[in-house]
């Protein structure tokens, strides 16, 4: 497995969320030492852990696997979401009709 392309995911998504390396292990209830292991790659987290994180995280599982699981999907949806959830609710309304025009041509 590309462990190193978790740990790089686990890595952006706390800077994206300006998340220190120390917040985000005692959110996930590990130690801040192991948080730096897993974000460089050095060990794979168990389920448990990895789990703990991406919910710390409010990521998928899928989005951190993208980059290692060949039957990714959800990390298109997942980024347009994030996206979709900074506009307004009218905007978020004409993007959808737009799609589903899209989809039903």
């Amino acid at each position: 497995m590309k462990i190193e392309a978790v740990g790089r995911r686990i890595f952006e998504a706390r800077k994206e969320r300006n998340i220190t390396q120390e917040e985000l292990a005692a959110m996930a209830g590990i130690g801040p030492s192991h948080m730096g292991i897993i974000e460089r790659a050095v060990k794979t987290p168990n389920l448990e852990t990895f789990i703990a994180i991406a919910n710390a995280l409010n990521v998928s599982a899928d989005y951190l696997l993208q980059d290692v699981v060949e039957m990714s999907c959800d990390h298109e949806v997942t980024e347009l979401n994030k996206q979709l959830g900074n506009l307004s609710p009218e905007m978020r309304r004409r993007i959808y009709k737009a799609i589903h025009a899209l989809i039903d041509e």
